[in-house]
């Protein structure tokens, strides 16, 4: 079956958020670890902890998908950025200890000016004194559209990174399909070689969910705005050769799409689960 799921606020428990995945006809979700614009994270409750572990043994969840706030930078030149990039992505570590959840994912950053080498160069020397050889959660490292000075808008850049990090094994990475189809690679005219291109720098193995976003904006435009399924620039069509993908389908898949609702994700749920 395919795992799939929207993104959803934990605002009101764990638990509840839940609930409301296998309401929405989902068997994983996505969830933002704090406020996406920063901030500190609300204290866990292990009673709510335990009711999430049930609804997902219950309920066959494949993976779930922490995601970092918007704000974690590891490579602004601005210091203060970057000791909020470090405290955030710690305590967001030891926290995930605690959850059934062993996916975190983070937008690499920008580099703000001090040029992709440099704004590299932070991002390993953050992961490698961050990470730990016994955590459980691997870190994932997304594809971006490109846009300024973001750093990940080509696999080479991740490539770079992940060679930097001396704990391989926590190391991976979320594809988001408007982003790569934004900085150019072309998942509409031509899958095959975009999955090709990918295993040939980074390796399909380290690939370990998908973020299934439509693109308001069109091919190599280098804009991040994503669109629902099928509403967009990428079209249904495309997204039915990634679901059924043999290279992709047993992946997590998780929505960013703009809904007015969240009971909006499961009309792309259904859609999706059709193929």
């Amino acid at each position: 079956m395919l795992t799939i799921g929207p993104h959803l606020s934990i605002a009101g428990g764990y638990k509840k958020a839940g609930k409301e995945a296998v309401s929405l006809g989902a068997n994983t979700f996505q969830f933002f670890t704090r406020n996406p614009r920063g901030g500190k994270a609300k204290a866990l409750d292990p009673a709510d902890v335990e009711g999430l572990t049930a609804i997902m043994q219950a309920n066959g969840f494949g993976e779930l998908l922490a995601h970092a706030p918007y704000t974690l930078n590891m490579c602004s030149a601005t210091p203060a950025t970057r000791d909020f990039a470090r405290m955030a992505f710690k305590e967001d570590l030891l926290r995930l200890e605690q959850l059934p959840c062993r996916l975190y994912n983070f937008h690499p950053g920008s580099h703000t000016g001090q040029g992709v080498a440099a704004g590299i160069r932070w991002i390993v020397d953050m992961l490698n004194d961050e990470l730990w050889p016994q955590q459980k959660t691997t870190v994932l490292l997304e594809t971006m559209s490109g846009k300024g000075t973001e750093i990940g808008r080509n696999f080479e850049e991740l490539r770079a990174i992940i060679d930097g990090v001396e704990l391989q094994d926590k190391i991976a990475v979320c594809l988001d399909t408007c982003h790569v189809y934004s900085a150019g690679y072309d998942l509409v005219g031509n899958l095959e070689a975009v999955l090709t291109e990918f295993d040939r720098i980074i390796g399909l193995s380290r690939l370990r969910c998908v973020h299934l976003n439509d693109s308001m904006m069109p091919f190599g435009s280098n804009k991040d705005r994503h669109e629902k399924i099928g509403f967009g620039t990428l079209g249904i069509d495309t997204f039915e050769r990634i679901v059924t993908h043999p290279q992709l389908r047993e992946l997590p898949f998780f929505l960013e799409t703009p809904q007015e609702n969240t009971l909006d994700y499961k009309k792309e749920i259904d859609l999706l689960r059709l193929f």
